[in-house]
């Protein structure tokens, strides 16, 4: 995906001051690949995938986005290789592509 089209995509969605999604009913995989790259992750890779999709279930079933250690457990994805595909932040990162709202205690 183009940063212009990138950018168009992020200028037509309604995001709160931190850049998550007001309405996660609007989430598709072209905004997460626009949202993903606003945060500097040019490419949303297999494994980045398995991580969104989790994080995307797990929060419609519980109505709250994942933690990290269960964002880890739910996929079989260490905590170092889950730094490795978000950098400095982790979780809040993998919640803001997943369009699933800002996880508690995040900062």
């Amino acid at each position: 995906m183009s940063t212009q089209t990138a950018t168009t995509i992020l200028e037509s969605l309604a995001l709160d001051e931190e850049g998550f999604l007001l309405d996660p009913q609007t989430w598709t995989r072209e905004i997460a690949q626009a949202l993903a790259q606003a945060e500097g992750i040019s490419e949303l890779t297999e494994a980045h995938w398995k991580i969104i999709e989790f994080s995307r279930e797990s929060a419609t079933e519980s109505g709250a986005s994942p933690t990290l250690r269960q964002i880890t457990k739910g996929t079989g994805i260490s905590t170092k290789e889950l730094f490795a595909l978000f950098p400095k932040g982790p979780a809040k990162k993998v919640a803001k592509i997943a369009g699933v709202g800002k996880p508690e205690g995040c900062i």
